[in-house]
């Protein structure tokens, strides 16, 4: 019988969420790039500001909606101190229209990523739930086979079946059990369960 359970690194992910360091460098490069060029020049009306968007997405899809949600703030920061260095006077509709699609963006789409994640982690448990219900079934139904037939010999008085079917029904549990210890790596540890009342 071939015991498998599922590995948890089975999908790679992308390299943003495999190397934070590097992912946190680009996004502070985006932003301080980004800034520089709206510090730089243009008008009130050049839609540079709106840029941000690239480092608030990549922060919202590596890190869920708090990190995304607080990279959004990063940027409407930037934007008041573009303004107040620029001497920018924007209405309401304006700074609206700079604020509001930069946080909605980091909160919705790092709210998107964290629930990907939750339905991922949700769809392995169950994977792994499955694999160990179906080896359950298959080692009680190899042990309890064994059992009944070493029973059978002994009521029969065939004491020597019965004990040899028996000692080979223990060693079969032994295996199993032991396959199954190594493939949860626990090496040849063993819990100790508390004593049942």
């Amino acid at each position: 019988m071939t015991l498998a359970v599922p590995h948890a690194g089975a999908s790679p992910d992308a390299w943003f969420r495999r190397r934070p360091p590097l992912t946190w460098a680009v996004v502070v490069a985006l932003f301080a790039g980004i800034f520089a060029l709206r510090l730089s020049g243009g008008t009130v009306e050049d839609a540079y500001s709106m840029l941000y968007v690239f480092p608030v997405a990549l922060v919202a899809v590596a890190f869920g909606r708090r990190a995304g949600t607080a990279a959004g703030v990063v940027a409407v920061a930037l934007i008041v101190v573009w303004a107040v260095t620029r001497d920018v006077g924007l209405d309401p509709l304006g700074w609206a229209s700079r604020v509001l699609p930069i946080l909605l963006l980091g909160l919705l789409v790092g709210d998107a990523t964290d629930r990907v994640r939750r339905t991922e982690s949700e769809r392995r448990r169950l994977e792994s739930a499955a694999l160990l219900h179906r080896d359950a079934i298959e080692i009680n139904d190899s042990l309890v086979q064994g059992m009944v037939a070493a029973k059978w010999s002994l009521e029969a008085g065939n004491l020597d079946a019965g004990l040899s079917t028996l000692n080979a029904t223990i060693t079969q549990a032994h295996e199993l059990v032991s396959g199954l210890i190594r493939q949860a790596g626990m090496g040849g540890r063993t819990e100790q369960l508390p004593p049942r009342e």
